[in-house]
């Protein structure tokens, strides 16, 4: 008996098998701090000798050492701004903040007027701080890029905000989480846009877990002052508040609670909302994330970081800042798939540094998760 086949059908759509991957592995990251330690230091002397002028070869020389040494699948990152691009923004930023300085000081209305305008004019200057930033980065000779729109930041990073006060601030992980979006929403990759999905439930879980934490932490503090307490009373009816090591020593443990609690929630906050966002970030046909930065391991850098720049009189910063670079590094996984072998470098019109370096001195913070 003859064994009978289906005939498949014309119509049956074809099975897509995911593409197999060309890399899979984590970030390395090659700095050392004591190579970075020799740039960080001529970077200050010669910004000082040179009152400032240096300070745009300086940023370069910093942004380029990270950069070459972050590698995936044995690619280096390539920073192409160049010092001259910096110089130029710089200058134009330093000349519009002393015109707004000049302005509040001896003409209030008009400086008023200014502040007001500087408000409109932010949701420019991020975007465009962001837009130069990603097209100045480079890996496997493709750049990356942004393409936000200013009615999408004025919403996210103006009105938003504003609007997050009259809540008393419970609209305000619902508003990160928009800001969060929006910025990584608008990253492309050569012609590839990072697809993101971000979901408002886990900004608001976080921002509960890091009130739980900085609660435990000041109930804490506060039966450790009521022992203390206990003992100052007891000290002042036998020789008096002023001779007591108690007194000395409140204000330290103030400051060590403090450090303690920020350096717990900054650690808690941090590795959850980076997780979450590499987690559900991927380049359509070309990478996926994967984050897996844990909360303690994390705190301890934060809090023995914030020590060694306070006890080394800052001195320990560039090896504080290298240390930081490999955990980061040591806790991201990438996967490549070939069409990352296929991508189109879009052409672009070259951006302009001014609004990365207005932004820098009005003081707005660009830096990515």
């Amino acid at each position: 008996m003859e064994s009978i086949h289906p005939i498949p059908s014309e119509t049956t759509p074809p099975i897509n098998k995911p593409a197999e991957p060309i890399f899979s592995g984590k970030v390395q990251f090659s700095g050392k701090g004591g190579e970075f330690f020799g740039i960080w230091i001529v970077n200050i002397l010669l910004s000082v000798i040179t009152l400032g002028i240096y300070s745009a070869w300086a940023k370069v020389r910093t942004h380029r050492y990270f950069y070459g040494h972050t590698r995936i699948d044995d690619h280096s990152f390539d920073y192409l701004a160049t010092p001259i691009q910096i110089l130029k923004g710089r200058i134009l930023a330093v000349v519009v903040f002393f015109i707004y300085t000049f302005s509040i000081s001896f003409m209030p209305i008009l400086g008023l007027f200014i502040a007001l305008g500087f408000i409109f004019l932010m949701p420019w200057i991020i975007n465009q701080g962001l837009r130069f930033n990603l097209r100045m980065t480079r890996h496997r000779n493709v750049r990356f890029a942004f393409k936000g729109s200013y009615g999408e930041a004025f919403i996210n990073f103006i009105l938003l905000p504003i609007a997050s006060i009259f809540t008393l601030y419970l609209l305000m992980p619902y508003v990160i989480k928009r800001i969060d979006s929006y910025i990584h929403s608008n990253i492309s990759y050569g012609d590839k846009p990072l697809t993101v999905n971000l979901k408002g439930e886990t900004y608001y879980l976080t921002a509960l877990i890091c009130f739980v934490v900085s609660s435990i932490t000041m109930v804490v503090f506060m039966g450790i002052l009521g022992v203390f307490g206990l003992n100052l009373l007891d000290v002042e009816n036998q020789q008096g508040l002023e001779n007591s090591p108690a007194m000395v020593m409140l204000p330290i443990l103030m400051m060590i609670a403090y450090v303690l609690m920020i350096a717990i929630v900054s650690a808690v906050w941090h590795a959850a909302i980076r997780n979450h966002i590499f987690d559900n970030s991927h380049f359509e046909g070309v990478a996926t994330f994967k984050s897996e930065l844990k909360p303690i391991p994390f705190a301890v850098l934060l809090l023995t970081n914030m020590l060694a720049i306070v006890f080394s009189l800052g001195l320990a910063y560039p090896w504080t800042k290298v240390r930081t670079s490999k955990m980061l590094a040591d806790v991201t996984n990438v996967t490549i798939y070939p069409g990352a072998l296929n991508l189109i470098d879009t052409a672009q019109e070259q951006q302009s540094s001014f609004a990365e370096e207005a932004a820098n001195v009005f003081d707005i913070d660009l830096s990515l998760t």
